[in-house]
Order: structure tokens, then sequence, then C-alpha cells
């Protein structure tokens, strides 16, 4: 059986010195009432900065969870493809699993956009309450997957205000089920890679040109059209079996 992971930010310094440590709030809710961990119980803890420590559940109770604080181990789990993420904003459980499946199989980063045919984004307070839990969706991801580094859920951008900001000469894709070139014809990326994921319906006439003008290079990863959700984490498997960690 694995070792539970408890992902604990901002507690480096802490963990570097040793001895018994409080494991924050969320991670303390996870470990006693979703995982029902005891004391003398071995767990795993990483800040998502690289590396994770060994250590023990000292004490659980009604407030708090104490953790004895072990061996550090300088394990990275990352992917030698540093692949962002950029996906256009689906519906409720499709954005969350197209998030949580990207991070197990080694987004670097994930970048939300707003397209045409995008679901809609609430205004104020509840689009950032919604951004919050992306990052946590990235988390749990690492968590369950062992990663130790966690990738940054970007804030959600306009589709023109991505590309308007992006690096021009960095490589990157857009996924079409109509493109003349598959993914297993390109040559190995030399540096980070863009790839762009369209909604349901796919991007407008408008935005496949806006995109291509850009420098994006239009790719499939097969005969079949992919559902939003699925595409992006296609990818990343197809790309990791082809130049990443899968080999």
């Amino acid at each position: 059986m694995s070792v539970p992971r408890l992902h604990v930010p901002g507690l480096a310094g802490v963990l570097a010195s040793g001895g018994d440590v409080a494991v924050p709030e969320a991670a303390a809710h996870h470990a006693a009432r979703v995982l029902r961990l005891r004391a003398g119980d071995r767990v795993a803890l990483f800040t998502g900065d690289g590396g994770e420590y060994d250590a023990q559940i000292a004490r659980v109770d009604r407030r708090a969870v104490t953790a004895t604080v072990g061996d550090f181990k300088p394990i990275e789990r990352e992917s030698p493809l540093r692949v962002t993420l950029v996906q256009a904003i689906a519906a409720g459980d499709a954005m969350d699993y197209a998030i949580r499946k990207s991070v197990e199989l080694g987004a670097a980063a994930i970048q939300p956009v707003v397209t045409a045919r995008s679901a809609p984004l609430p205004g104020g307070e509840r689009v950032r309450a919604r951004a919050a839990r992306w990052q946590q969706i990235a988390v749990a991801a690492c968590e369950q997957c062992g990663r130790n580094r966690v990738p940054v859920v970007h804030a959600p951008l306009a589709l023109a205000a991505w590309l308007g900001a992006r690096d021009a000469a960095a490589p990157a894709l857009m996924l079409a089920p109509d493109a003349s070139r598959a993914l297993g014809e390109l040559a190995p990326p030399a540096a980070a890679l863009d790839v762009l994921v369209g909604p349901e319906g796919g991007f407008d006439e408008a935005e496949s040109a806006t995109c291509r003008a850009a420098g994006l290079l239009a790719v499939r990863i097969g005969p079949r059209v992919l559902r939003t959700e699925t595409a992006g984490p296609a990818l990343l498997a197809a790309a990791n079996v082809l130049w990443g960690d899968f080999r």
C-alpha cells in the first residue's frame, strides 16, 4: 500500500528543522477526515517546491494534526517535457477532469482561456473562487500521483490576451481534428511547449485564423474527435510516449 501524501505549502524551513510540526488546516482535514489517519501512520509531506519528507502522524484530534518529520528525499517525478496546457474553459466537472488528469500526466502549468464557445465564467469573487478550486484540484492530483512540484493553474485569460502575452518565438500547438499534420510527425520540442485545446464545439473560424497567424501549429492526435476534457490529457500521454518519460 502506498504511503499517503500531504501537501504542506510554506513549511520548507520548518520541515528542514525536523521535529514535530502542525499540519496546515487543509492537509489536516484531508488526513483526519478523508484518509482517517491515526497516530503512528506513515505519511510523506511535500511543500510543492520539490522533494518530500518521510513523516509519521504524532497526534490527531478534533482541531489539529501533528506529524513528526523524518528524512528529506530529493525525489522528482516531473516529466522532461515542459508543457503548458492552455485549456478553453469547460463546464463544471469537465474542466475539473481536464485539470486533474493533465496534472497526473505531467503538465507543467495550466492556463484557462475564454473563447467564443467556451463555458461562461462568473464575475468578481466567484471567478476567483473557481480559480482557487482549480488550483486545489492540481494539489490533490499531485498528492495522488506522487509529483512534488505543484503546477500553477493561472488566472483565466481571454484567448486574445493569452496570444498577445505569450512569446511568439516559443513553440505552440493547437489541437485540431482536421489538421494536416499528426503529432507523431513532429520533431521533439527543443523548449517548453504550449498546447491549446479548444472548447466544446471547437474554435470559431476567426479564432482558428488568429491562432495560426500567431504562429500556432495545428496538429491532430488521431482520427477521432475528442471531447475538450479528453484532448489535453490524450496529447500529454502521447507526447510522453514519443518524447518524454513513458518510454
